[in-house]
Order: C-alpha cells, then structure tokens, then sequence
C-alpha cells in the first residue's frame, strides 16, 4: 500500500520559527509510519519539487502529449496511492495557499474513494487547528474523504528537531500515541478502500458529475 504526504509549505524562512517548519512535520508524519505502519510506502511530495509555472494550468487541461513530465509523473502516483496525509501551516484561518495550488492541478478522479489524514502545524498555540476546518472540504470536495481523527501540532519547533524527531523538551510516547490514533484511522480506511476497489462491486464507480457543471443542479 502507498501513502502520499503532501508538505504544504514552499516558504524557505518562517521567523521567529525556523526555516521550513513544515518539513519537520512531513519528515515526523513520514518516519512514524515507516516505524509503526512498516507495510506501507511512503513518499513526501515537496511543491518545491515541481515547476508550476506562473499561469495556473491543471494537469487536465494539457493533451496527452503536451503534459510537462513532472505534472504527469505525480499525478500517476496521485492515482496509485491509496492514501494521503495533507499537511498545512495555516494561513488567515484557512489551509497553505501553496498545498491548494499544488492539489488543484490534479483532477478529483485521481484521488477519489480514498481516505486521506489531515495535520496541521504553527510555530504558535493553535497547531493549525482552524485551517484543518477548511481543509476537510476541500478535501471532500476531491473525494478523498478525511478521517475524523487529525493531528494538530502547536509551537512545532520546540516538538519537533530538524530530523523530524521528537525533540527531548516533550514527552514522545505520548506524541507517538497521539500520532497513532489519526494513522491507523488512515490505514484502517486505505485498506477498506483497497480490497473493496478490487472487489467485483469496486470496479463499478459511481457516476460522478463530469461533462459540465450543469450536471450538478437540482432537477
């Protein structure tokens, strides 16, 4: 099974927190899954990876043959996932204008009838909790339903090291079960999803709303 993280933040400083806050939170998502969920894959998608140019143009607006490389190659691994972990910073109440820009270059049929995770991270007291309100629909709107279960992180540099570990000034078994209580949501719902999809019932999708935003009104 695959797992997506998705690091929401392309900010280089943060001051007064240090400079890619973000990172230690996708590296802390990425390593207790790999010590704890040991039979998943995990990678962490980076926005800073990827060139989106300066005009916004989706993924599914380019032909076949005209789609840059990079856009292609992620959303081929958008759509073998089996799950994601969106992790945001929060911005005026709402989630990283950086993670929205990345995400809404891909179609919601990729990430479809998946779960995803949602953590959320400040160098203050609120660990992000109000951008993961708006988070969850958005997420629900790309039809990668959150789990109820999230992780929110507050003064994230004191939690965490450079590393992603858990840093010696908070206790890590009790951050460690806190983080094992969203994950194993997550796992739970990837693994439910994955034997239904290859279940003679999950080769048949429900008709989704595609030829025109019409489709969507009431009779």
């Amino acid at each position: 099974m695959n797992i997506l993280i998705f690091l929401g933040s392309v900010r280089q400083s943060t001051p007064p927190a240090p400079a890619r806050l973000g990172e230690r939170v996708a590296l802390s998502c990425k390593q207790h899954i790999e010590r704890q969920l040991s039979a998943l894959q995990v990678e962490v998608i980076d926005p800073l990876d990827f060139e989106l140019g300066p005009i916004f143009k989706p993924h599914f607006s380019y032909t076949n043959t005209d789609v840059p490389s990079s856009l292609q190659t992620l959303a081929e691994k958008i759509e073998k996932a089996d799950g994601y972990v969106m992790v945001s910073p929060e911005y005026n109440h709402s989630m990283s204008p950086a993670l929205a820009n990345l995400l809404n270059h891909f179609g919601s049929s990729l990430f479809s009838y998946k779960p995803s995770m949602i953590v959320t991270y400040s160098a203050g007291q609120w660990g992000g909790a109000r951008a993961a309100v708006n988070m969850r629909t958005f997420l629900s709107e790309l039809g990668c339903l959150p789990v109820s279960a999230m992780i929110h992180i507050p003064k994230a540099q004191e939690v965490l090291n450079e590393n992603g570990d858990f840093s010696s000034e908070v206790n890590p078994e009790k951050w460690a079960g806190y983080y094992q209580r969203a994950f194993s949501q997550l796992h739970w719902w990837a693994m439910a999803a994955k034997r239904h999809h290859a279940s003679k019932e999950g080769e048949q999708r429900p008709v989704a709303f595609k030829r025109n935003p019409a489709q969507r009104n009431a009779p």
